[in-house]
């Protein structure tokens, strides 16, 4: 499989997984949500490096990969690359407190719209 293979697989991965977001929003699964998106993001970033031929790392947040790399990318999604790497930052760190929360930290109590 090629790098370019993979990567359109995690695009297509990381698009279809978008649509669970609505569902769990009505649902006010607000916590959900956070996971969902964080693992979204995850998909499409790695997916993004594998596009300009970068193997992303086997960690969540790829966000310094994007920077390091950010010269590689189209012109028209350079000026994006900032928010998106503060974007996958946030999303890591919430990630297992969404999920699993922690003895002072209750998922579906903690997070809202």
């Amino acid at each position: 499989m090629t790098n370019t293979t993979l990567a359109q697989s995690y695009f297509i991965k990381s698009k279809k997984r978008l649509k669970i977001l609505p569902v769990l929003l009505d649902e006010e699964a607000y916590s959900d949500v956070i996971r969902e998106a964080q693992e979204i993001v995850e998909l499409a970033l790695k997916g993004m490096l594998r596009q300009i031929g970068i193997e992303p790392p086997k960690w969540h947040d790829v966000g310094p990969q994007i920077k390091e790399y950010g010269d590689r990318f189209h012109e028209e999604i350079r000026p994006h690359l900032d928010r998106v790497i503060r974007i996958s930052k946030w999303l890591r760190k919430e990630r297992e407190f969404s999920f699993y929360g922690d003895i002072d930290f209750i998922p579906t109590e903690e997070y809202s719209r």
